[in-house]
C-alpha cells in the first residue's frame, strides 16, 4: 500500500499505530535590542579581559622595575662607598708611606679637607681668590721652613747649644729639652701677657694670657727640642702649612671684611623689583585717576 501523498508505505509493526512526528517548534529569532545587549555585554567582557591582562602585565613590569631599582640602589651604594674608601685609603697610604704613620694620614687628610671646605665657603660668600692664594703661598713658605728646620734637626742642634750655655749642670740628654721649654715658656708668657693687656679686659685676661702663653711656649719648646728626623719633620711641615693657611685666611677676612652689600645684591632681585615699580608707575599714569593726580 502507498502512504497518502505517494511513495511506498513503510512497514508497520503489529499492534502499533502509525502517526506523523509532531512538528518541532523553532525559537523565535532574538530581537534587535537583545542582540545589541548581548553584543554590548560581550564587548564589556572583552574589555575587562584586556584590563585584567594589562593589570597582570603591569604588575609583572612593576615587579621587574622594583628589582632593577633594588639592584641599581645597591650598586650606587657600593660606588658611593668606593668613592669614600678610595680617598680615605689614599690618605692613609700616603701617611704611612711618606711620613711613616697612618695617624699622619688621618690628621693631615682631615685638615686638608677642612681647608678645602673653608676655601670653598669663603669663595662662595665673595672672598677674592687672590687673598686666599696669597694666604696659601705664605702658609706654604711657613710649612717649608718648619719642615726643613725640624726635618734636619736644626732646632735640636740650636737648643743643644743654648742648653750648654744656660744649663751646663743639667744632664746632657735632657739639656736641649729643658732649655727650649724654659726659654719659650718665658717668651710665650710675655707675649700672652702683652696680648691680654692690649685686649683691655682687666687683670684676669692678662693673667690668663700669661698662663696660656707659657703653656704654649713650653709645648713648642719641647717639640722643637726633639730630634724628629726627616719624615716626621716633613709631616710637621705639612701640618704647619695647613694650619697656617687657616689662620692667615681668617686674618685676611677679619682685616678686610666681607662686602655684605655685594653679597646681598647676589641674592636680591633688584632689577625685577625696580622694573615692576616702573611698570606700576607707568600703569598709574595711563589711567584717568593717575592723570588727574
Amino acid at each position: 500500500m502507498d502512504r497518502p501523498g505517494g511513495g511506498p508505505e513503510e512497514p508497520v509493526l503489529p499492534g502499533a499505530d502509525w502517526s506523523p512526528p509532531p512538528p518541532v517548534d523553532e525559537p523565535d529569532p532574538p530581537g534587535l535590542r537583545r542582540q545589541f545587549g548581548a553584543t554590548l555585554e560581550a564587548g564589556k567582557r572583552l574589555i575587562r579581559a584586556h584590563i585584567d591582562l594589562g593589570k597582570a602585565e603591569a604588575g609583572e613590569i612593576m615587579g621587574e622595575v622594583g628589582r632593577v631599582a633594588m639592584y641599581a640602589g645597591a650598586a650606587f651604594g657600593l660606588l658611593f662607598l668606593a668613592g669614600i674608601l678610595v680617598p680615605v685609603g689614599l690618605m692613609l697610604f700616603l701617611g704611612e708611606w711618606i711620613f711613616g704613620s697612618i695617624g699622619w694620614g688621618v690628621l693631615l687628610g682631615s685638615l686638608l679637607l677642612i681647608d678645602g671646605a673653608v676655601g670653598l665657603i669663603l669663595v662662595a660668600i665673595g672672598i677674592g681668590g687672590g687673598r686666599l692664594a696669597r694666604a696659601g703661598f705664605v702658609a706654604l713658605l711657613i710649612g717649608v721652613v718648619v719642615g726643613v728646620i725640624l726635618g734636619l734637626d736644626l732646632s735640636n742642634r740650636a737648643w743643644t747649644i743654648v742648653g750648654d750655655s744656660l744649663l751646663p749642670t743639667v744632664d746632657a740628654a735632657v739639656r736641649p729639652l729643658a732649655a727650649a721649654a724654659l726659654v719659650l715658656a718665658v717668651v710665650g708668657a710675655v707675649v700672652g701677657l702683652v696680648a691680654g693687656l692690649r685686649g683691655g679686659s682687666g687683670g684676669g685676661a692678662a693673667f690668663g694670657g700669661l698662663v696660656a702663653g707659657a703653656i704654649v711656649g713650653a709645648l713648642l719648646g719641647i717639640l722643637t727640642a726633639i730630634a724628629l728626623g726627616p719624615r716626621v719633620g716633613a709631616a710637621f711641615g705639612v701640618l704647619a702649612w695647613l694650619i697656617a693657611w687657616l689662620v692667615l685666611a681668617g686674618l685676611a677676612v677679619a682685616r678686610e671684611g666681607i662686602d655684605t652689600d655685594a653679597l646681598k645684591a647676589r641674592f636680591y632681585p633688584s632689577q625685577t623689583i625696580e622694573t615692576t615699580k616702573e611698570t606700576i608707575e607707568w600703569v598709574r599714569e595711563q589711567t584717568p585717576l593717575g592723570r588727574k593726580s
